[in-house]
């Protein structure tokens, strides 16, 4: 069943250029935006905002580690190397099972949608697209991605439960960050002034 979904789905890859152009660029870049998205939240957001962007980038590591002890204990081989499909995008041969781009993706956008639902909202659409395009261009199945998808889930609720532990320490990075950024807008404005 999982090979024949997955046999529907890549099935669609090849008919129209502007279709793959568009799963590449979110199956190859979809990471890094999730990467900009927290970084802009620490930059520009409040204190909340920054919370979420520490705790959303601690979900993610967490998630891709759970993925990396998965590995050691289920191996399953990529699409292409246990049948014959024509991939979009070359990959290395490694296990398939979960998807690393997915959980990572989900596990930010589950975790920014539990703090903020509108911006998370928009962030798990972006997350199950990247999921989608690794089954799109030929690199996973579908229970690859559903399977992270689970591991995204528990991995967000367990750091949301449990952030409270991580609280101060947040707060102390939250300051220091405020202090740096004070001090080096009143060294500008001082020199200016010179």
């Amino acid at each position: 069943m999982n090979y024949k979904l997955f046999e529907m789905i890549h099935g669609m890859a090849g008919h129209n250029h502007l279709l793959d152009s568009f799963m590449l660029f979110c199956t190859s870049n979809a990471i890094y935006m999730f990467g900009l998205a927290l970084l802009l939240m620490w930059i520009l957001g409040n204190e909340e905002y920054k919370r979420s962007a520490f705790y959303a980038g601690i979900t993610g590591v967490m998630a891709l580690l759970m993925n990396y002890l998965i590995t050691l204990v289920y191996y399953e081989p990529r699409p292409f190397v246990a049948h014959h499909v024509h991939t979009l995008l070359s990959h290395a041969a490694d296990a398939s099972f979960p998807s690393d781009h997915t959980t990572g993706a989900c596990a930010i956008a589950f975790m920014i949608w539990l703090r903020h639902r509108k911006v998370g909202t928009f962030m798990i659409i972006l997350g199950l697209l990247t999921g989608f395009s690794r089954i799109w261009v030929g690199l996973h199945y579908p229970f690859d991605v559903l399977g992270s998808i689970v591991v995204a889930i528990i991995t967000a609720f367990v750091t949301y439960k449990y952030s409270y532990f991580l609280n101060p320490f947040v707060t102390r990075l939250i300051s220091i960050y405020d202090f740096l950024i004070r001090r080096k807008a009143k060294s500008s404005k001082s020199s200016v002034i010179k």
